[in-house]
């Protein structure tokens, strides 16, 4: 038995959003402010029966809430969340059959419907008669008095109609919660320095002494050997207090005439547990308190021992559906701890029958997960969140199983920070990469001042060699704007016969009198024609103008265009032709370049330049940049089409 999906209305960011829960692990992931937190509160209100305000509403519900009229939509005053379990001929139904609707039994779902709705004729009335400002005020202050949850099963969709509900069943909370457990430990853990108050430093002692009081009771067998030390010791210390007391308490017995007046030894072990253990760590004789741990060990090991507790409480409680939400296990920890953190997940989900939620912005905590657990929050239309099944979705995208592979284990291996970003940057390139911070700090440093740089914004970065196009698909699915810096790669057709065999070949060649590119990436987000056909020309003719981008699109593919005269093949040709003049004054301090003393030769074009002083790319980069940043008197321009990019890319 599961929850096998989570649908959730008008609740904050979550105007209409579905949930596809997975049997083991859920990941929730996306960028801040995407409504991962608001999930969580959404069910844990609902099922702990707890108050929505104003504010629990969508910013265009509410405005409708504060303005209520007679003809105010009563699925405008409400905010829902459906829950649709499944079952199968070996579950235990004991606690379900009382929400199972139809007894067919080829049918093996149950749907839940929460609501939490406004009272439209009570609200209407408590504000008839006030003017606007009034009424805003008081409905905003006054709300939750009008709101009530309810708990329905329904059979079909059709059901949930606003203008019948007569096929809506009304149900106890109190009987759903013999079938689900539910578990949350928020992001908020009250872990703290040794800087922080006596109770912060001692937080893994607190759950140490929840873990007793939760189970004293259930697991008696585990606890009878402290239990019974406790009453050897009262026996013991009556005897010691005698002792110590007996003349303590003389004059007042015979003064009452009190025959048995004593003091006698009454230890209570959650007391004890509570006010005289603690957690220490170290070895060998020497031990530390528990708060001179660092914050993300103190994290990880706080998280490990609630979750032993939660996993205590489900097994003592034997209910049918566990649920354990989870929020942003990586607070405070390094990547190694929160790849520790991922490793021990996976354990606990495969020793009890256990559904786990888990909300994050690690990478880390993503990489060691499997991608099928993975569910993406984004945003639409900047006002609704849609929550997208990853692996499902983008492999049905796919039309190459092989393009699919590879993302999965380049996500993996490499760069599963791309979830998170706000903006990604591709490049093809080594020396892009290498010199792309520098060109942005050079464009930084240009903006009007109140401009959002784009070294403040987050941006993934990305080297991804000449396979950007096997990213098409991912890149629709995040919805991210993403910059791709490339090289227009110009060839031209050339026929040679050989043995009498005519042979078609499109070697490099310079962008003027070139016909064709090389490059796959160009070809594929801007659609080219087959270039057998006759249209080819005109879009490689748009292509060398760079008419082909289209303004709004989410996608730019930047290449060399036309700068100062001259345009380039490469990156490299494009950098040496506006910046010659400085590298022949540096010439001897860069690395990666032979017969230098070309430079000076003005019969060489750039191109003809490029291919006979470039000896090694990345070392010429790395080089350049050596120099441009301890030298003050050298500061290299940008080629025109990176600064057209990235103008695009920061606004």
């Amino acid at each position: 038995m599961q929850i096998s999906k989570i649908q959730i209305k008008n609740f904050r960011l979550l105007q209409d959003a579905t949930l596809d829960v997975k049997k083991g692990l859920s990941l929730l992931i996306g960028k801040n402010n995407s409504g991962k937190t608001s999930l969580i509160v959404a069910f844990q209100k609902f099922f702990q029966d707890s108050k929505f305000t104003l504010d629990d509403f969508p910013l265009c519900q509410r405005q409708k809430i504060l303005n209520i009229t007679e003809a105010t939509k009563d699925s405008d005053l409400a905010i829902q969340m459906i829950v649709e379990i499944k079952y199968d001929e070996v579950d235990d139904l004991s606690y379900l059959s009382e929400f199972i609707l139809d007894l067919d039994p080829l049918i093996k779902t149950v749907n839940l419907l929460f609501e939490c709705g406004v009272d439209k004729p009570r609200l209407l009335k408590s504000v008839s008669g006030k003017a606007d400002p009034d009424k805003e005020r008081y409905i905003s202050k006054h709300i939750t008095e009008y709101t009530r949850n309810k708990l329905y099963v329904f059979q079909n969709e059709s059901d949930l109609d606003w203008v019948d509900r007569s096929n809506l069943v009304e149900k106890s909370l109190n009987a759903l919660k013999d079938v689900i457990n539910l578990q949350i430990i928020h992001a908020k853990r009250n872990v703290s320095s040794s800087e922080e108050s006596a109770r912060d430093k001692q937080a893994l002692s607190y759950l140490t002494t929840k873990f007793y009081n939760d189970n004293e009771k259930s697991s008696e067998g585990l606890f009878s050997p402290i239990n019974q030390k406790m009453i050897d010791m009262d026996i013991e210390l009556d005897t010691q207090y005698a002792n110590v007391f007996d003349g303590f308490l003389k004059n007042a017995k015979d003064f009452l005439n009190l025959k048995n007046l004593k003091v006698i030894s009454n230890l209570k072990s959650q007391e004890l547990i509570s006010h005289s253990s603690q957690v220490v760590y170290g070895g060998d004789g020497h031990v530390l308190p528990e708060h001179l741990n660092g914050l993300g060990f103190m994290n990880i090991l706080y998280l490990l021992l609630d979750i032993e507790i939660k996993k205590y409480n489900i097994e003592n409680e034997n209910k049918s559906i566990n649920l354990l939400f989870i929020e942003e296990p990586e607070a405070h920890t390094h990547p190694q701890m929160q790849y520790v953190f991922a490793r021990e997940i996976k354990k606990i989900k495969e020793t009890i029958n256990l559904q786990t939620l888990i909300t994050t912005h690690s990478s880390h905590i993503v990489s060691q997960c499997n991608f099928e657990d993975v569910r993406y929050l984004t945003e639409v239309n900047g006002a609704n969140v849609k929550i997208k099944n990853f692996h499902d979705e983008l492999k049905v995208a796919y039309t190459d199983s092989d393009h699919f592979k590879f993302l999965v284990q380049y996500l993996t291996l490499e760069s599963s920070e791309l979830f998170f970003a706000d903006k990604i940057i591709f490049i093809e390139g080594t020396t892009e990469k290498i010199l792309l911070p520098y060109f942005i700090s050079l464009f930084d440093k240009a903006l009007p001042e109140g401009s959002i740089r784009l070294s403040s914004q987050n941006i993934s970065m990305i080297e991804v060699g000449a396979n950007a196009r096997v990213f098409a698909p991912f890149l629709e699915f995040l919805g991210i704007k993403t910059l791709i810096i490339t090289d227009i790669d110009t060839t031209k057709k050339i026929t040679e016969i050989k043995d009498g065999e005519t042979t078609i070949i499109y070697p490099a060649h310079p962008v003027s009198d070139s016909d064709h590119t090389s490059n796959y990436t160009l070809k594929h987000f801007y659609s080219a024609p087959e270039i057998s056909k006759p249209e080819f020309s005109g879009w490689f003719n748009q292509l060398k103008s760079n008419e082909l981008f289209k303004e709004g699109e989410n996608i730019k593919v930047a290449y060399q265009i036309e700068d100062q005269g001259y345009h380039a093949r490469s990156f490299e040709d494009a950098f040496l032709h506006i910046n010659r003049e400085k590298i022949k004054l540096i010439a001897d301090k860069l690395e990666g370049l032979q017969n230098v003393k070309l430079l000076n030769d003005d019969t060489l074009d750039t191109y003809q330049l490029n291919s006979k002083i470039l000896k090694n790319k990345s070392a010429f980069a790395s080089s350049l940049l050596y120099q441009a940043l301890t030298r003050d008197d050298i500061e290299f321009d940008m080629p025109l089409y990176i600064q057209e990019a990235l103008a695009w890319l920061q606004k």
